[in-house]
């Protein structure tokens, strides 16, 4: 009965300014559902297992996100059963068939990491602890791959854990060292030239590992940190961005050409996701709401103090 008013309820969703085909009396009479059930359930407020279920989508889609949208039913089922909660594989099933998500099923994918065997990596200083208590602590970065009508645009992107705000990201039509550098250089830029000590979180993919990135690193005094091998909980921050970036932006557009790309780029990460998009990591705040008020705060202590 719930998926028969829920249908209704999306054929009448239409804009206003539509005509729609069918009144909700003819559709209830057609389906064979009252018409007084179908307006007692649309003003009904939501039961504690949608509420339930709203929780768990959000918990699931970042788990699928973060798997590189390889997660199927049983891994994801057994991810949240590690986190606390208690779900059965139907449940799990049923809502990520809902929303469209699905595991791989061996369709080719863009391998963005690439590992040097003969690279020494770097160690990981971060061990999963994405919430530093300040800016310019910890920040993270990856590389990720946007599809457009001239190939491949590869992006990489540097992020401050603390306030989860893009400080940094470059794109090219290579994988090259060159396009992780570029991405450090402009955080660096960003945060006024003076962040030696800041530690810089990665994957071990061949950009990482090389011997220029390292003396990038050297010359601005950022400490490398790396994850292990094809484990994406041990960057799950940059992970979650690059899920969200595909998700309101690369998934509701078609670029001809790479320019296209980049120039929406810049848009959504400039004009939308640093200064407005709120997140509920943050208390539902932005990115540059949140320094701003850790800013204001530090300012009003010293004040205070002297």
């Amino acid at each position: 009965m719930r998926a028969v008013y829920t249908f209704i309820a999306e054929e009448q969703a239409t804009p206003t300014n539509v005509k729609k085909p069918w009144t909700v009396s003819e559709m209830c009479q057609a389906l064979e559902v009252s018409r007084s059930g179908y307006y007692d359930w649309v003003d009904r407020a939501p039961s504690n297992r949608e509420l339930t279920d709203r929780r768990l989508e959000v918990e699931i889609e970042a788990i699928w996100e973060c798997s590189g949208r390889t997660y199927g039913v049983p891994r994801v089922t057994a991810w949240l059963r590690k986190q606390g909660f208690v779900v059965s594989p139907k449940r799990v099933a049923r809502l990520m068939r809902r929303n469209s998500w699905e595991g791989e099923s061996g369709r080719s994918k863009i391998r963005t990491t690439i590992v040097d065997r003969g690279a020494k990596a770097a160690s990981d200083h971060v061990r999963r602890d994405f919430n530093p208590t300040a800016p310019n602590v910890t920040w993270c970065g990856d590389i990720t791959y946007l599809r457009t009508g001239q190939g491949w645009l590869y992006m990489a992107t540097v992020i401050d854990l603390f306030s989860r705000r893009v400080i940094g990201w470059s794109v090219a039509s290579h994988m090259r060292t060159a396009l992780v550098a570029d991405a450090l250089r402009m955080a660096t830029a960003t945060r006024g030239g003076d962040v030696a000590g800041v530690i810089f979180h990665s994957d071990r993919g061949s950009q990482y590992t090389s011997a220029e990135f390292a003396e990038l690193c050297e010359q601005f005094g950022v400490v490398q940190s790396m994850g292990a091998t094809g484990v994406c909980w041990d960057n799950a921050a940059a992970e979650s961005f690059f899920g969200t970036l595909k998700r309101e932006l690369a998934h509701t557009r078609s670029w001809p050409t790479r320019a296209d790309a980049r120039r929406d780029l810049i848009r959504w990460i400039e004009g939308w996701f640093n200064p407005h998009r709120l997140h509920s990591t943050l208390g539902y705040r932005s990115p540059i709401e949140t320094e701003t008020d850790w800013y204001r705060q530090q300012t009003e202590t010293h004040t205070e103090a002297a």
